[in-house]
């Protein structure tokens, strides 16, 4: 939507109800029903930055079907990745997995004249699916930022493969949905992204010991904090491959992004301010995933997002959690349709019925498209500002409502914008730019009707995920 804006104040911009609503504005009430637009003034002194950025529709479009299908062959000719696997064989296991994942990462950085700088992070672990001391390996490449590095933004798949019993570790494993289609697809990120250069930092991870108890994940997550890395998003692909599922579906146009809705990390003084405020529904993960959302519905065609607002399936999980547990904005983005007779199964034939992640099971194509969005939605973040911080509302028994936030310091952000929407809304429906301030009163929205938030806006076009107010929504602690 369009607005005029008032005559920009030194601290605070307010609309008046008297001037009366614009066209958009008629249109956002017959569309959203109860949810109200401020009024337009009769001037406008400032023009809000494009929300599009072109170079965002070429990186959709590069990501190539036929090197995903490569890299998969390549990591399912290893037999077997189970994370308690052979490590000593160049041919075999999951060591020659790794290594391998290690060689393409740095060709990849020679590529860009050594813009990746391509890592191991490990730790020797034990435990109920480890019967024995094992060393988790993770491979990253970190793309380091030119001027706001210590800012994160992950991808993330995982190496390890199993089959029914998650303790064998030499029988045949594929895992080539679960999950050398997200592997693949860090990688295939790497190869298109290492073409741009980005403010903030994007890591490309390969992680170990998912199938064993999320190891991998907890293991970066460490390290991640002791980088002192401001991680902003961790977008965790787990089997993003399949298309055909167990119910008969066959679906090659639409994603689920599980996000959690209320903080894994919050305290219970956090808890108790949340009950009274709302914000039940707008944890940074939750946010991040309406980012992701928005930008697929922006830049790419025939990609249905599926927002599901559970932190993952019915009573699973996946490595997107350790962050989640550590206090770090963190989603799964995987398929629609599950085929569970190729997951974590022994390669057989029963009663007609095949069982195993085997390659014929991966669309390499779908693949491809799944690896588009988190390569736009990493670039995006990555080219935009960090989400506000210190973000407040205030506006009790009062007609209007009161957002504030502190005003950056990088030189990227040429402005804010603010967000509200109906309470049972499930995405962000209206927002307005306010310009380079650090308070805005929207006059007429009661506070206690509506839901806020505001993001950090760039010159370039890109706008930085929603941060909804108090600790609540924070991105960073």
């Amino acid at each position: 939507m369009k607005y005029l804006i008032h005559k920009a104040q030194p601290k605070r911009v307010k609309l008046s109800p008297k001037s009366g609503y614009c066209l958009a504005g008629m249109a956002g009430l017959l569309i959203f029903g109860a949810v109200a637009v401020p009024a337009i003034a009769a001037e406008q002194t400032s023009t809000a930055p494009s929300q599009e950025d072109m170079r965002l529709y070429d990186i959709a479009n590069a990501p190539q079907a036929q090197r995903i299908e490569q890299d998969i062959r390549t990591l399912v000719d290893f037999g077997t990745r189970h994370t308690m696997s052979d490590t000593q064989s160049d041919t075999q296991g999951i060591g020659a997995a790794r290594r391998w994942i290690e060689a393409e990462f740095k060709r990849i950085s020679k590529e860009c004249g050594g813009c990746l700088e391509v890592v191991t992070v490990a730790n020797t672990v034990e435990g109920k699916r480890i019967a024995k001391p094992t060393e988790v390996v993770n491979v990253i490449a970190i793309q380091r930022g030119n001027t706001d590095p210590k800012r994160v933004v992950m991808m993330s798949g995982d190496i390890d493969s199993r089959v029914t019993d998650v303790l064998d570790a030499t029988s045949i494993s594929p895992g080539a949905n679960d999950n050398a289609s997200g592997v693949a697809g860090a990688i295939e990120a790497a190869r298109v992204l290492s073409k741009y250069q980005f403010n903030g930092t994007i890591v490309y991870a390969a992680l170990s010991g998912e199938e064993q108890g999320l190891y991998g994940g907890n293991i970066l997550a460490d390290y991640a904090k002791a980088q002192d890395w401001q991680v902003q998003a961790v977008l965790n692909n787990d089997m993003i491959g399949n298309i055909a599922g167990i119910n008969g579906v066959i679906n090659n146009s639409s994603v689920r992004v599980f996000s959690e809705g209320v903080r894994f990390a919050e305290t219970a003084e956090e808890a108790k301010a949340r009950y009274f405020s709302g914000g039940e529904n707008d944890s940074a993960s939750r946010n991040l995933a309406r980012k992701i959302k928005s930008l697929a519905d922006q830049y790419m065609t025939n990609l249905d997002v599926m927002l599901v607002y559970r932190l993952d399936r019915f009573g699973r999980g996946g490595h997107h959690l350790p962050f989640n547990q550590a206090g770090l904005p963190a989603v799964r983005i995987m398929e629609t349709n599950e085929h569970y007779d190729r997951q974590h199964q022994d390669i057989r034939v029963e009663n007609g019925i095949a069982y195993g992640d085997v390659i014929e099971g991966v669309d390499f194509e779908f693949n491809a498209k799944l690896t588009a969005l988190n390569a736009i939605s990493l670039a995006a973040q990555a080219w935009a500002p960090a989400p506000p911080s210190k973000v407040s509302i205030e506006g009790q028994v009062s007609p209007s409502t009161t957002l504030s936030w502190q005003k950056s310091s990088d030189e990227t952000v040429v402005g804010y914008r603010v967000y509200w929407r109906s309470t049972t809304a499930p995405e962000w429906t209206h927002s307005r730019y306010v310009g380079k301030v650090d308070t805005f009163t929207l006059d007429n929205l009661v506070i206690d009707n509506y839901l806020f938030g505001v993001a950090s806006v760039a010159a370039n076009g890109n706008v930085s995920p929603v941060v909804f107010p108090g600790a609540t929504g924070a991105f960073f602690k």
